[in-house]
């Protein structure tokens, strides 16, 4: 065995520890754990959609401890400002004399958790679109780094309109996932039931910051043949309207994914494959992992919404016409 697949083997180990020690905490949701933490590997940001009282939040809290991350939660309100998310300048006076300090504010955290972020003005939500591209922050001209690994994982409710925002596109683009949290069935809820019965399971951490970017390293050499990288660019290009698209993208889809789409399933699915102790990318990797990349990315038209043909439908067509 050599030394970077005993790495791989203990990466594994740690990967499916995390899940063991989540499962005594959170009953189901195992889809949402698979897609957060592969995201989180490749070193993406995360959209998470769903109702209150699914543990998003507990989850997300829980994953931060498990991979020994520092932790932030920003709620975010219609009042809050961008300076209370990056921090300001303040001006210090030690009697001798003034000078003005930079005071970091909640976005410096290895995991920061944006609870309901469409609640924010786009000011404010535009003040993470640098924090999440270029992993730093600018101030009153200064540039300041933030800590890796660096995420944000950002909540908002999928059936609460009123007195929201709706992330601008440009924003939308950097996530990597967006993923949809649902209902647990009838036996995974009276497990939950159970669960608040009983004292809090400890946790224990099961990754350092120096691995968990060991990770991204390790999957970034993953291969990826020609056919599948073939098939991930023809995936997002299927997504786009155009004279070189199906009469069914064309009727239903008003804007597509961009090439930053295919970056990012190239990326999880590396990680996918990884995890999976498979030393190449499969088209299985590809399709397991197109719904989160995708869905955030696709505009439906007037069409798709008379019909009721939601996002995801329309990208299963697109999957199985490919």
């Amino acid at each position: 065995m050599t030394q970077v697949e005993a790495e791989v083997d203990g990466i594994i180990k740690s990967y499916q520890e995390a899940k063991a020690q989540l499962r005594r905490i959170i009953a189901g949701q195992d889809t949402f754990v698979d897609q957060l933490m592969v995201c989180l590997f490749s070193g993406g940001h995360a959209l998470i959609e769903g109702v209150p009282g699914l543990a998003k939040t507990l989850t997300i809290r829980t994953l931060a401890s498990l991979l020994d991350l520092s932790f932030s939660r920003i709620q975010f309100t219609p009042d809050l400002m961008p300076g209370d998310i990056t921090g300001t300048t303040v001006l210090q006076d030690d009697g001798k004399r003034r000078t003005f300090e930079f005071s970091p504010g909640p976005v410096f955290a290895s995991l920061v958790l944006a609870d309901e972020i469409n609640r924010a003005a786009p000011k404010t939500q535009s003040a993470l679109l640098e924090c999440m591209q270029e992993h730093r922050v600018t101030v009153s001209g200064e540039t300041h780094p933030l800590p890796e690994p660096f995420f944000v994982l950002a909540t908002q409710n999928p059936i609460e309109h009123e007195g929201t925002y709706p992330l601008p596109e440009a924003q939308l683009d950097r996530f990597m996932f967006m993923i949809k949290v649902g209902y647990p069935d009838k036996a995974e809820e009276a497990e939950i039931v159970s669960l608040s019965l009983k004292p809090p399971a400890p946790v224990e951490k099961v990754l350092t910051r120096g691995q968990l970017l060991r990770v991204r390293e390790l999957a970034l050499q993953v291969p990826v043949a020609e056919h599948v990288m073939s098939y991930i660019v023809d995936l997002v290009r299927s997504t786009r309207p155009g004279k070189d698209s199906s009469a069914f993208t064309n009727k239903y889809v008003q804007w597509g994914g961009s090439p930053r789409a295919a970056i990012y399933l190239t990326q999880a699915a590396q990680v996918n494959a990884l995890l999976q102790r498979r030393f190449n990318v499969s088209k299985d990797d590809v399709t397991a992992l197109a719904l989160p990349v995708l869905r955030h990315r696709i505009i439906p038209t007037y069409e798709a919404e008379a019909e009721e043909m939601t996002v995801d439908v329309i990208i299963g067509r697109i999957l199985s016409a490919g």
